[in-house]
C-alpha cells in the first residue's frame, strides 16, 4: 500500500478543487424538487462543473456514461442518469459528483429528500450523515485508520442500520482512487497510522434494511438487496496536525455541523 502525502502546493490545489466542488452541489441542491428528471441533473452538474474551469471526473471513468451520480431510494450508488427517471414526492436521492481542477480530484456525496418525505427517510438521511461526523473524531494524525472506520459503522447499527461491506471510501489526490481503502465498519484490525498531508474520501453508505447490495443489469447501479432505503453522505478530508478539514464543506457548514 503506498499513501501519498501532499506538500504544500498539492494540499492548496486540492483545497481549490475540492472548493469548486462545493459550488456544484449548491448548485444542484436547488434542482431537487419533484417533476425533475435525473438526466437534467447532470446536465446541470457537468455545466456547473466545465464552467467553473474543471472537468468532470466521473464522466468515462472505467465506462460510466455520465458525470454526476444519482441513485434512488433502495439504489445505494451509480445511479445512471436517464431521461425517463423523473424524481417524485418523497423520493430521497443520493448525488456523488467530483471533479478534476490543475489535475487534482475532489469528491463528495450527499442524499436529499424530494419534497415531503417520510420519518424513516429523514432519519436515515441524518444518521448516514451524522456517521461521518463520528467518525472524523478519530481522523487525526497518530490515529490509526480503523478507529475512523470502526466509529461510522458502530454509530449506524447502534441505531438499527445496515452498513454496506461491499463498498468503501478511499484515498484521493491526483488519482480519483487512491490508497488507502476505507470501509465504513470495524476491520478488527488497526490500519494505517494517519499522518498528515493525507487526503481521504470518506463516504458512509447506510441501509434502512440489510447491508446485502446486488449490482442491476446495467452493471453500474448497485441496489440493496431486500430494496430497503440507502442514503450516501461524502466528504473529502485532510488530516492535519490538528482537527481534520473537511474540504467539500464551506467553513460556515462544517461549524453547523460540527
Amino acid at each position: 500500500m503506498s499513501v501519498t502525502i501532499k506538500n504544500s502546493l498539492e494540499i492548496k490545489a486540492m483545497r481549490k478543487s475540492n472548493r469548486l466542488l462545493q459550488d456544484v452541489f449548491s448548485g444542484l441542491k436547488e434542482m431537487i424538487r419533484p417533476g425533475v428528471s435525473t438526466w437534467e441533473i447532470n446536465e446541470e452538474g457537468e455545466r456547473l462543473i466545465r464552467n467553473l474551469g474543471g472537468v468532470p471526473n466521473f464522466l468515462n471513468y472505467s465506462g460510466y456514461p455520465a458525470s454526476i451520480c444519482t441513485s434512488i431510494n433502495e439504489e445505494v450508488v451509480h445511479g445512471i442518469p436517464r431521461r425517463d427517471r423523473i424524481l417524485q414526492e418523497g423520493d430521497i436521492i443520493s448525488l456523488d459528483a467530483g471533479l478534476i481542477y490543475n489535475g487534482y480530484h475532489s469528491d463528495a456525496a450527499r442524499t436529499y429528500g424530494v419534497g415531503a418525505i417520510s420519518k424513516e427517510a429523514q432519519d436515515l438521511i441524518n444518521v448516514t450523515r451524522q456517521s461521518f461526523f463520528e467518525g472524523i473524531k478519530y481522523a487525526h494524525a497518530g490515529h490509526h485508520l480503523n478507529e475512523v472506520c470502526a466509529a461510522i459503522g458502530n454509530y449506524a447499527e447502534a441505531r438499527g442500520y445496515g452498513v454496506i461491506r461491499d463498498l468503501c471510501g478511499h484515498g484521493i489526490g491526483r488519482e480519483m482512487h487512491e490508497d488507502p481503502q476505507i470501509p465504513n465498519f470495524d476491520q478488527k484490525m488497526r490500519g494505517i497510522r494517519l499522518q498528515p498531508g493525507m487526503t481521504l474520501a470518506i463516504e458512509p453508505m447506510i441501509t434502512a434494511g440489510s447491508y446485502e447490495v446486488e449490482w442491476l443489469a446495467d452493471g453500474w447501479t448497485v441496489v440493496t438487496k431486500d430494496r430497503s432505503l440507502s442514503a450516501h453522505y461524502e466528504n473529502t478530508i485532510l488530516i492535519t496536525e490538528h482537527e481534520p478539514e473537511i474540504l467539500t464543506l464551506s467553513d460556515s457548514e462544517s461549524k453547523e455541523l460540527l
